[in-house]
């Protein structure tokens, strides 16, 4: 229809466009054949995201999926158990890539995504002729199905002292760690410090169209190199791609306290709305989850679609939201709008 508003689109901060900027560095970018370890952008961005998280190496590898994985497949064996967060992505969104591919059983802590030492020593077994030994423990920082909720410094740091005093490997599925950082006012690199591993994505808040970064020693890195191109991850001339990701980090990881005011000025519009139930306080990032009190969440997104904004049903009962570079404040308040008007028609 002429003259219609574009959708607001919430349903994740992967749905952005590429900037002009972002365009023009990707058209612009030296490129080799990655499998043969040429491309020059691609090596730049490595070294990048390796001093940036304080580690030795680091591995380009095109999704975030693929990133956790091949980590978390050089750290465990078949049969071993891996202790994670309640909901952790590498478990739940996935596609139980753990079993299928490293042939690990995993345990999820209580909590709400996040777990204390305490947590880890209770559930940790030791090698046995009868058991499941534990072998690494994982954190997500930001928590995603947790809300986009930041670990405090000193719980990570309490349970990486906690994994090292077992001899667990510890990696960090920092897929939003780069919300964690400018929420917490820490750096990334005092964030990924201990972690034997750390995943970090490119097209999550920061824009870019496609592309994860797994840090960590050179052995480890090595051996994560071999697993991607296992997985199908040998890519040509990704430096087109790796540019983008540069151009991300020069430009887009400041500006993630944009995203969060607009998350908290969302969820300030819906709290006390009719048929919704939403804390604001609890919002630290750039995600908001949404308590549908009258009727489902599945109806209302459909209906919220047909109204121009989209979102995700977590479930039957609540709604995500997530903010990002490609949503304003305009855009923030119309989709407040919209759910106060719909959520409020809505059979109790």
């Amino acid at each position: 229809m002429a003259g219609a508003l574009p959708d607001v689109d919430l349903r994740s901060d992967t749905v952005t466009q590429p900037t002009p900027a972002m365009r023009a560095a990707m058209a612009a970018a030296e490129v080799g054949d990655d499998v043969y370890g040429e491309d020059p952008t691609v090596r730049a961005l490595e070294e990048r995201v390796a001093d940036l998280l304080g580690h030795e190496a680091a591995l380009w590898v095109p999704t975030g999926t693929m990133a956790n994985q091949v980590a978390l497949a050089a750290q465990v064996r078949p049969g071993d158990c891996m202790l994670i967060g309640r909901d952790a992505h590498c478990w739940l969104f996935e596609c139980g890539a753990l079993a299928a591919l490293a042939g690990a059983q995993t345990q999820a802590l209580p909590g709400d995504g996040r777990f204390t030492a305490a947590d880890v020593r209770a559930a940790y077994r030791p090698i046995d002729p009868y058991g499941t030994p534990t072998t690494v423990v994982a954190l997500e920082d930001t928590h995603n199905f947790g809300g986009g909720l930041v670990w405090s410094a000193d719980a990570m740091t309490e349970v990486v002292a906690a994994a090292r005093e077992l001899g667990l490997a510890v990696h960090l599925d920092g897929a939003r760690l780069w919300n964690a950082a400018v929420a917490g006012g820490r750096s990334e690199r005092a964030i990924a410090a201990g972690f034997d591993s750390v995943a970090v994505c490119l097209s999550k808040g920061l824009g870019a169209p496609a592309g994860s970064v797994v840090a960590g020693s050179r052995d480890l890195v090595r051996r994560c190199h071999r697993l991607s191109k296992m997985y199908g991850g040998g890519m040509r001339q990704a430096g087109v791609l790796s540019a983008a990701g540069l151009n991300a980090l020069d430009h887009h990881r400041e500006r993630l306290l944009d995203d969060h005011r607009h998350a908290r000025r969302l969820a300030d519009a819906l709290a006390g709305a009719a048929g919704l139930k939403v804390d604001p306080a609890a919002v630290q990032t750039n995600i908001v989850v949404v308590e549908v009190t009258s009727g489902d969440a599945p109806g209302l997104v459909a209906a919220a679609r047909g109204r121009g904004v989209r979102l995700g049903a977590l479930d039957r009962r609540r709604i995500r939201a997530v903010t990002h570079l490609d949503v304003d404040g305009a855009g923030v308040d119309r989709a407040a709008a919209v759910l106060r008007e719909l959520a409020a028609a809505m059979p109790t």
